[in-house]
């Protein structure tokens, strides 16, 4: 059917004017943007282990409104369907963690943990091999890649109808776009206002009851059902007396009040200690510089000070200043408000609320001493790209600027529960590369080798090339550590171990005094070729073992390229129906384009949310910028732009990520950004006048979507390429999309 007549036919059946069709194009675009910020969020902190898997429910998304698209000629109404698979989906997510929750016997594989080629912190604590019942991860992801999907069919077929009943096509995907902006505006000030879920998925559902009212399909039953849906969500919390929720821009944060525990999307992430009961490896460091003849740190800088320990510590052996570097709003106020020894209040602390990598980068303070505090982070940076909130703490180039900052005689330390031996000799051998000098390794409980191979625990890696505490372990032998850190304060660690006994035995009063431990630089053993394998800021993946793609990923890669199709096959056009190839390969090419900019965006400003959304807020405004040009220059020519766009991608390739990490305004900031979002310009424009000749937009913007999906499943080769090369992926597709004819109506 002729796409003006089907305009008409449309409108007729609608009874909606070209400004209601146009409104709903807004709409749309607000809607799915909003709702699928939400989901993210969501489901990352409700369905167990998925908040290191957030590029399913992303991708579940796009899927559903390409399906929807895709469906726009049919006569079912999947708007209708949205309340009653809105419900399923969250009764779901409610069944699998009561199940969880209450059921010690079944476990979650996620990788198998025992001896991974990726680990996942917090996931290891159920041995699959001793559980009654075993749940694979990518069966929990298929499953809720489905329902969401499912979920975003509805909105997805209104937005092919509108499109469809659009006369303009690049003015109505401008107006699509401008409601996209709005979403991300909105959510952003949510975020920011730390607003919790039932206010998102309560805007999000309004929506949908404003187009099902339109629409002629709002019920009663879908109108309460839609309600349940919101009500559970703002109920299914711990609502005692004894936790405090709170959702930060990051996680679903739970304190308990009483223990000082602190959980983020389900898992154990932190626990504020009493300086005065536990937590004496916070004090090692400082120990060991105090015994070793070494003059107290004067200038700190902690990043992941969270809720306060390592300052807490700090603060007991004549600290000058602590630059206190935390991420999370929350996590950090729960630190001031919270902590017993109430480490914010001291003036010696300056809390900053930032990136630690990028607080590095910017700082002109020079420190005596750095520390990288149990930085291990739940969750992925964005659904866009498969690094962690840390991830850029942990490359050559971080070591580099944590090197700058330090002063000559200057120490970095870093410790955490690595889980493996080989990130744990990845991470020294990078230490080593950069200062020049072996770092200390003390692994906790003392382990005279350390083997890449073995799982390890609580470990401190003391790098730089002050020989001061290396020469006291040398000429002296092992530092004994007591658990209780009052114990510490007033004895020489590096004295014999008898000596500990005599002071046990001169207060016979005390109740308890804790229990002494030794330490001693472990020699670390290479058998697992991971260990060898650096991280850098093209490659920043600590917890992948190597260059490659691990089977988890590719399981789950072909799992979901799978499930995607068999919804496709579902929701396509009835009769024979080929995919609009080209605009195919220019969704797939888009989306890479967005994991490029996100990354280099992040390794510029800081991972934080915020950046985040400026990146996809500076990405929607550069396209609705190139569908202006489109309107104003109808005669655009095609391979001029794709000729801008080549070069753009192939600077970006060729030219590594940290060439701009210092220098001048222009070199260290315009220039990256315009190579990460200037092609993002002419890859709009190369969309917009290809969508404005199409015969058929709504399959034509399906066939779009759906190749987004693909990009989004092609990110998952950055482990084995790094993000430069994966550009070349990106290449091919926009080269892909030339050759490729267009469907002109």
């Amino acid at each position: 059917m002729p796409a003006t007549k089907l305009a008409e036919g449309l409108n007729q059946r609608e009874g909606l004017n070209q400004r209601q069709v146009g409104f709903n194009l807004f709409l749309v675009g607000f809607l799915i943007l909003f709702l699928e910020l939400a989901c993210i969020r969501w489901f990352s902190a409700k369905v167990v282990f998925l908040q290191f898997f957030t590029n399913i429910v992303l991708l579940a998304a796009f899927l559903g409104m390409s399906c929807g698209c895709l469906a726009a000629r049919r006569s079912t109404n999947w708007l209708a369907l949205f309340p009653g698979l809105a419900f399923v989906t969250f009764a779901a997510v409610v069944a699998i963690m009561l199940l969880y929750s209450y059921w010690g016997g079944l476990a979650v594989d996620v990788g198998n943990q025992a001896s991974p080629q990726e680990v996942f912190f917090g996931t290891e604590y159920r041995n699959p091999d001793l559980a009654q019942f075993v749940v694979p991860i990518e069966a929990i992801a298929g499953l809720f890649f489905v329902l969401i999907a499912l979920m975003f069919v509805g909105p997805g077929q209104t937005l092919g109808r509108a499109f469809d009943a659009y006369p303009n096509r690049v003015a109505g995907y401008s107006l699509n776009i401008g409601g996209s902006l709005a979403g991300i505006v909105g959510f952003s000030l949510l975020s920011f206002a730390q607003a919790p879920p039932v206010v998102w998925f309560g805007i999000s559902c309004a929506g949908i009851v404003y187009l099902l009212y339109q629409d002629k399909a709002l019920s009663i039953l879908r109108l309460v059902t839609l309600i349940v849906v919101v009500g559970f969500i703002g109920f299914y919390t711990d609502r005692s007396e004894t936790h405090e929720n709170r959702w930060s821009p990051y996680y679903a944060v739970d304190l308990n009040k009483s223990s000082g525990e602190i959980t983020v999307n389900n898992i154990g992430h932190q626990e504020m200690m009493p300086f005065s009961d536990r937590g004496s490896s916070y004090s090692l460091i400082h120990l060991l510089q105090k015994h070793s003849g070494g003059a107290p740190f004067k200038d700190v800088m902690i990043i992941g000070a969270g809720s306060g320990n390592d300052l807490a510590h700090a603060l007991r052996f004549g600290v000058d200043r602590i630059d206190a570097v935390e991420i999370d709003p929350v996590i950090q106020n729960i630190g001031i408000n919270n902590h017993p020894d109430k480490p914010y209040q001291d003036p010696r602390v300056v809390p900053h609320l930032d990136d630690g990598r990028h607080f590095l980068r910017t700082t002109e303070r020079k420190y005596d001493l750095v520390v990288y505090a149990l930085v291990d982070s739940l969750i992925l940076h964005s659904g866009y790209a498969n690094i962690r909130l840390e991830s850029y703490l942990f490359t050559e180039q971080a070591f580099q600027d944590v090197r700058r900052v330090l002063k000559p005689d200057g120490i970095f330390v870093m410790y955490n529960y690595y889980r493996q031996g080989w990130i744990v000799q990845r991470v020294a051998a990078m230490a080593k590369q950069v200062f020049g000098c072996d770092p200390l390794v003390l692994p906790l409980p003392y382990k005279e080798t350390l083997t890449s191979s073995e799982a390890v625990g609580f470990t401190t890696i003391i790098a730089g090339c002050n020989p001061r505490i290396s020469t006291a372990f040398r000429d002296r032998g092992q530092f004994w550590l007591n658990s209780l850190p009052p114990e510490n304060l007033s004895v020489d660690g590096f004295d014999k171990p008898q000596d500990k006994v005599q002071v046990k035995a001169q207060d016979k009063t005390a109740a308890k005094h804790g229990d002494w431990v030794p330490l001693a630089p472990a020699k670390l053993v290479v058998d697992n070729a991971g260990a060898a394998q650096p991280t850098s800021d093209d490659w920043p993946f600590l917890y992948v073992s190597g260059r490659l793609i691990p089977d988890l990923t590719v399981r789950s890669m072909i799992l979901l390229g799978v499930l995607g199709l068999g919804l496709v096959y579902l929701f396509k056009p009835k009769g024979v129906w080929r995919p609009n190839n080209r605009m195919f390969f220019l969704g797939a090419a888009f989306m890479l384009l967005e994991t490029k900019a996100v990354v280099q965006m992040a390794l510029l400003f800081g991972s934080t949310w915020l950046v985040n959304s400026a990146v996809f807020f500076t990405a929607l405004v550069l396209i609705l910028a190139a569908n202006l040009y489109v309107i104003k220059v109808p005669s655009t020519r095609l391979v001029l732009h794709y000729a801008g766009l080549l070069v753009l991608l192939a600077v970006a390739v060729l030219v590594p990520l940290d060439t701009f990490l210092s220098g001048g305004l222009v070199w260290r900031y315009v220039i990256p950004c315009t190579l990460a979002l200037g092609p993002m310009f002419f890859a709009g424009v190369i969309f917009a006048r290809t969508f404005r000749d199409e015969a058929n937009p709504d399959q034509a913007f399906g066939s779009n979507i759906a190749g987004s999906v693909i990009g989004g499943l092609a990110e998952s080769c950055s482990t084995l390429l790094g993000f430069r090369y994966l550009l070349i992926v990106a290449i091919g597709f926009y080269l892909l999309s030339a050759w490729m004819p267009s469907r002109k109506g």
